[in-house]
């Protein structure tokens, strides 16, 4: 009661009151400040490394995959021909990595802000950091909000892996950002972007996929479990220009032993439909 034990790391904010989560640390690998943000990598006891921007997770090497292959493989295995694809955010590479993976991709902009998350992930948590040197990828250190404004009816599928509702991530989870989007995509195109836990911040959750709705003609929400995120859930929003989409029901399905030639470990086309699946409480914020 009324301490923290030494050797923890804790994870508090107030975007999700009177709860937090804690990190047993072995050893603080790196502690700086970027322009934008204060980064941190921690070893931890049972988590592997972790990386930590403005005191929240972003991502611990035992869980990140979760993350990683729902917000990628869920809007790119719901398009068609997923040829083009910008990923905003993502510092980690994790994302990038995934992405890469995918058969029907052809090329892949990384658009990151901070290039001080890009350097320290690559020296720290190379295992996602790999994805930012495939040479499907081109990386772009700068604005994502700017990038977009300049490119029109570009990509098949945007992603962004934003941190959290707070400091330089604050515009991509406003309407101008998601309209913008809406311009740069190809005909028929998707959007997917972090969109926060149900069970936390159901206000913000709900907020974005309403604003989501705004702006395309079809919305949807997905969750997947990741224990070191608040509430052991993460969930995206997703957009489409296709008014007769379906989320949940992959158009592209992989074998198992195409999932193994892909070194995937949590996605597949039954967790894809699962995800789609909410509890009643949320589905009435979204109506």
């Amino acid at each position: 009661m009324n301490s923290f034990k030494k050797g923890w790391f804790t994870e508090r904010n107030e975007l999700w009151p009177g709860m937090c989560i804690s990190l047993e640390v072995d050893q603080v690998l790196y502690e700086g400040k970027s322009k934008f943000q204060e980064i941190l990598v921690l070893q931890t006891k049972t988590q592997g490394k972790a990386l930590v921007l403005d005191g929240i997770i972003q991502c611990t090497e035992n869980d990140e995959f979760s993350y990683q292959e729902m917000i990628s493989f869920i809007p790119l295995c719901s398009h068609p021909n997923p040829k083009k694809v910008l990923i905003v955010g993502g510092g980690d590479g994790g994302v990038a990595r995934e992405v890469a993976k995918h058969p029907l991709v052809e090329s892949v902009d990384q658009v990151e802000i901070d290039n001080d998350v890009m350097e320290v992930c690559k020296k720290f948590l190379p295992g996602m950091a790999v994805g930012l040197s495939h040479p499907k990828v081109t990386v772009h250190v700068a604005d994502g909000f700017k990038f977009i404004a300049e490119k029109k009816q570009f990509y098949d599928v945007i992603i962004t892996d934003s941190s959290d509702p707070v400091g330089p991530a604050v515009p991509l989870f406003q309407q101008n950002y998601f309209q913008l989007m809406s311009e740069a995509l190809k005909p028929n195109g998707i959007v997917c972007s972090q969109a926060g836990t149900f069970w936390s911040s159901r206000k913000f959750v709900t907020e974005t996929y309403k604003t989501v709705k705004k702006v395309f003609p079809a919305a949807g929400y997905a969750f997947t479990t990741i224990p070191t995120y608040p509430d052991g859930v993460i969930g995206f929003a997703l957009g489409s220009l296709n008014p007769d989409i379906s989320f949940k029901d992959p158009v592209q399905t992989f074998s198992d032993e195409e999932l193994d030639r892909l070194n995937m470990k949590y996605y597949t086309s039954d967790v894809h439909r699962a995800a789609f699946a909410l509890p009643k409480f949320i589905n009435d914020t979204f109506r």
